[in-house]
Parts: structure tokens; C-alpha cells; sequence
């Protein structure tokens, strides 16, 4: 569906990201097409893009990318959640080889990429890392995490410390290649940064670029007229206006 027939730009996002500052860029700059946030799971936002639900997603990568274009925004530290009287919370940070003593639990809905999971196994796996967290509360195990999930699901008895050498999650802009309309090529100007008169959308194409001042199309510049070394004149040359015979002191 093209932006002509589309009441708003619906942009997708899973937990975790925070997609705010965005959309306050884009009320400034595009008053007149609304910005639609449509909270996806996290299993489920590559197929919003492909069937059209959302025109495009911030989503956890990677993922499979036929037909689809995708900008890698940013990539986010991983933690591991414990409570706040465990042991982890006495130390500012930790390496996957310091929880191999623990109880790991790993929900359903994981974002990370494991090649080998840490820790103990688990009795079971959460379905989801809401339900890991809650786990983590009763003290069954600990959890890593993105940090940005660490705070949404953050409770008062919980607290969180980085894991330097646990798989990272990345997080990138996804739309259908097929579906780049010009909405999405400003919701990209947007997230890059681009300031408004650099941004490839709508507002490029409406507006005339600016004419520099005295600027003629077609022209070309005036040449000088007499643009020759200024003639020398012979005798008192180079001295001061004031400068002439020595007076005679008397």
C-alpha cells in the first residue's frame, strides 16, 4: 500500500525499543501523515513487514533478508539480570565464564545468538523473557538480556550487570525493498539524522533548489574588464603621498 492511500505510516517496533524521538522528528517535519506505532513480538516483525501490517519495523537482527532492505541502527550490550542480593551485584561487570555455576534460563521469545548456551540448564524454558524475569525474582536462575529489556521489564528487587563477551543483540530498520516509497525514504532521513534540507524525501523534490546571489542559470562568470597589471609610474613609485624633497635645515 502506497503512502497516497494510507491513512498514517505505520512503523513497527518491538520490546524494547524506544522509537519516541523519532516520532517526534517526524511530527515536525510531516505534520500532515501521522506516524503510527504498532508494538510487534519479537518473533513476529519480519512478517509484519512482508504482509504489509507495519510499511516498515525497528527490529532485532539478523534475520533472513530476501526482498527486504535493512540499515543496522545500533547494537546493544548484553547483561545479565539477577537479584539485587546475589553475588553478580557486588561486581561492575562479568564474562560468560562467571556464570557457569549458575542456573541460566533461556525463554522462547531469546534475542540473542548463543553458540553454546551458558550456565546450568534450566527445568524449563519461559515462554517468554517477561515470564524469565519473574523466574529470576523467585530466585529459580538469572538471565541474560539486551540491556534495553533489562530496563522494560525492571523490577525493585532485580538488578542487572554487563556480560563484556555475551552475543550482542543489533537492531536495524526493516521495510520490503519492493514497497520504498517516499514516506519511508524520509522515516530514513529521519533515523540517520539528516537534518530537513538534507532529506530525501517529499520535501527535496517540492521545493526548487535555491539560487546563490547574482546567479544567472546559464551564465558564466563576468570576466574583469582591464584585468591587466596596473600600469607604474616612474620616479617617487611605492613612496608616501607625502614624501618629497628633504627640507634644508636652516
Amino acid at each position: 500500500m502506497s503512502e497516497k492511500s494510507a491513512p498514517a505510516f505505520r512503523l513497527g517496533y518491538v520490546p524494547g525499543v524506544t522509537p519516541g524521538k523519532w516520532a517526534r522528528v517526524w511530527a515536525e517535519r510531516i505534520p500532515d501523515v501521522p506516524l503510527e506505532l504498532v508494538p510487534v513480538a519479537a518473533a513476529a516483525g519480519e512478517s509484519a513487514v512482508r504482509d504489509g501490517t507495519v510499511d516498515a519495523a525497528v527490529l532485532r537482527l539478523p534475520l533472513p533478508r530476501e526482498e527486504l532492505s535493512v540499515i543496522n541502527l545500533y547494537t546493544e550490550t548484553s547483561v545479565v539480570v539477577v537479584p539485587e542480593e546475589h553475588a553478580v551485584a557486588a561486581v561492575d561487570e562479568l564474562d560468560v565464564a562467571d556464570l557457569a555455576e549458575e542456573t541460566v534460563l533461556h525463554p522462547r521469545d531469546d534475542v540473542l545468538d548463543w553458540a553454546h548456551l551458558p550456565g546450568q540448564e534450566a527445568f524449563e524454558r519461559p515462554a517468554t523473557t517477561e515470564t524469565a524475569v519473574s523466574y529470576v525474582a523467585s530466585e529459580v536462575g538469572v538471565l541474560v538480556v539486551p540491556q534495553s529489556l533489562a530496563r522494560l521489564y525492571h523490577r525493585k528487587d532485580l538488578t542487572y550487570r554487563p556480560v563484556t563477551d555475551a552475543p550482542q543483540s543489533q537492531v536495524g530498520l526493516v521495510w520490503l525493498s519492493e514497497r520504498t516509497t517516499e514516506l519511508v525514504e524520509e522515516f530514513v532521513g529521519i533515523v540517520r539524522g539528516r537534518t530537513a534540507n538534507s532529506s530525501r524525501g517529499r520535501q527535496d523534490e517540492s521545493q526548487p533548489k535555491q539560487k546563490r546571489r547574482g546567479e544567472r542559470q546559464g551564465s558564466q562568470p563576468k570576466k574583469v574588464v582591464g584585468d591587466k597589471k596596473p600600469k607604474t609610474r616612474r620616479g617617487n613609485a611605492g613612496r608616501p603621498k607625502s614624501a618629497g624633497r628633504a627640507r634644508r635645515r636652516r
